[in-house]
């Protein structure tokens, strides 16, 4: 829970734009955008150097509850979660147009006495054109997951396309199993999901033969994935390691001058432990390991780098790195300073590929290695070793040619599937994608490859893996629950290395044209 909340921020609780007038008086909106919190007071509202009596207001809630403000105390307060609204209505003489200023002063918990400041002009309403009702989706406000809530959203879908869906509609679970992984929700879109495998695994966390569930819809993919576990396999498995793990957020403050911000970063460089102690109070997984400071012009960026457990953790570490710089706002000598603050600056380069990532790890980075002998490889595959050498050297020009973030074939091959079986964030993909891929011949003349992905986002607690699909997916690898994400990052690098064995030998011996053409057939 955070312990500080700077005025930089309180004004984020007033949503822009939401003051009017009423028939008995004028409104506005309060968002709660920065943690779960209790409302248990008025101390002061005062509306262009008026004040007005909390016996003058009435709060109305997202959920359609009307409360007077002055029946609220410590004894009886108003729950005001993460994200809940609350509709502010006087019953006072109406506003003159124009802009205004509006100082709210709150009681609550566990913040105290809080007050917030802010400038809104008055909104005139729309033409009566614009007013007129459009169709909309239906949502219910209170439970937007009950039964009834997703037959009217099923009505409102044939109404308005005119069309009759017959399986989109039919998922095999409740509808509350969706609850804060989907909204508006209707149903379900079912991918085929194939097994490859079983693949054996010398991880340190992942050890032993796994059974692999590939949802996709790409011929031939499957049995790709197969036919390198296969090799794989008569060559005694794959031996993945976890070599790090980093999940980051990265905030940016802007100062008047480039000095100012150098100041800034040599004072949050000397207080790294107090911020993190800071950043940890969020959440029992989420542990602060560094904060890299990035200085451009008058801009100061901090990349916060965190472990986050079993989670994929961007929810997590954003909620942390917002506590640490409630911390940093609140307590820096200097902070008037400080123009203005954004939590993300675009630097974390979340759902993106970037040089960064996969220098400093976004996610596990993991590498899967394997040891092919000769006489196996020419067997199986078709395929000499110096072949695939060759193959791979060529390749790794045109990759550098083309800028992609891998010298690798089709690691997100592999990933997608298992991505969408297992209920990972698959946006994800634009990191975990990046793969760096190695090979040579041993002096026995067999093969070694490796390949790392810098930058795999993956989890075994929260976001989709609960749903009952995905969780039946994670189980069949003993992968779903605490104690899990290196298990399925061990995993799925093994499952990476036997799919860029597959491809390369497969282009290597012409295979690869052939083996498509025969899905046609």
């Amino acid at each position: 829970m955070f312990r500080f909340l700077p005025n930089v921020l309180l004004k984020q609780l007033y949503t822009r734009k939401s003051l009017r007038n009423t028939a008995t008086g004028f409104t506005f909106i309060l968002k709660n955008r920065l943690s779960d919190a209790q409302f248990t007071g008025l101390e002061r509202a005062r509306i262009n150097g008026r004040d007005y009596p909390a016996s003058a207001f009435l709060l109305e809630t997202d959920g359609g509850e009307e409360v007077l403000v002055d029946a609220i105390s410590a004894a009886t307060p108003l729950a005001f979660p993460l994200r809940r609204s609350v509709r502010v209505r006087a019953i006072a003489p109406p506003l003159e147009p124009g802009q205004h200023t509006l100082e709210i002063t709150l009681n609550t918990q566990p913040f105290g006495k809080i007050t917030l400041t802010v400038e809104d002009s008055l909104q005139t309403e729309a033409p009566e054109a614009m007013q007129r009702p459009q169709p909309g989706i239906p949502r219910h406000v209170v439970d937007d997951y009950n039964p009834q809530a997703v037959a009217e959203r099923q009505q409102f879908l044939r109404d308005f396309t005119q069309t009759n869906p017959q399986h989109v509609i039919q998922p095999s679970f409740e509808p509350s199993a969706v609850r804060g992984k989907c909204e508006n929700f209707v149903g379900v879109a079912q991918v085929p999901i194939g097994l490859a495998g079983p693949l054996r695994v010398n991880g340190e966390h992942a050890q032993g033969d796994f059974l692999i569930p590939l949802a996709t819809t790409e011929g031939t993919l499957v049995a790709s994935y197969n036919r390198g576990i296969k090799l794989i396999n008569g060559s005694g498995g794959v031996l993945c390691t976890i070599q790090d793990e980093a999940m980051q957020r990265a905030p940016v403050f802007q100062f008047a001058d480039a000095r100012q911000a150098r100041s800034f970063v040599r004072w949050v460089e000397a207080r790294e432990r107090d911020i993190a102690a800071e950043a940890e109070t969020t959440s029992r997984f989420a542990r602060l390991t560094y904060v890299d400071a990035y200085l451009n012009g008058r801009f100061a960026f901090l990349r916060f780098g965190y472990t986050t457990g079993d989670a994929a953790g961007q929810n997590m570490v954003s909620k942390a790195t917002l506590a640490a710089c409630n911390y940093i706002l609140q307590t820096y000598p200097a902070a008037a300073a400080i123009e203005h603050f954004f939590l993300e600056s675009n630097m974390a380069t979340d759902k993106k590929p970037s040089q960064l990532n996969m220098l400093r790890t976004r996610g596990k980075r993991v590498t899967a290695e394997i040891r092919i002998p000769r006489d196996l490889l020419i067997q199986e595959l078709q395929v000499e070793p110096e072949q695939l050498l060759r193959h791979a050297r060529l390749g790794d020009v045109g990759a550098r040619l083309a800028g992609t973030n891998n010298n690798g074939l089709h690691s997100v091959n592999g990933l997608a599937a298992l991505f969408i079986a297992t209920g990972q964030d698959v946006a994800c993909l634009a990191e975990s994608s990046a793969a760096i891929t190695y090979s040579e011949l041993t002096p026995e003349g067999d093969l070694y490859g490796s390949v790392t992905l810098p930058s795999l986002i993956v989890g075994t607690v929260g976001g989709g893996t609960g749903l009952p699909t995905q969780r039946e997916c994670l189980e069949l690898m003993d992968c779903y629950g605490e104690g899990k994400a290196n298990k399925l990052a061990e995993i799925m690098a093994g499952v990476v290395a036997a799919g860029e064995i597959s491809l390369a030998s497969a282009i290597s011996s012409l295979d690869w044209v052939s083996s498509h053409d025969a899905t046609r057939a």
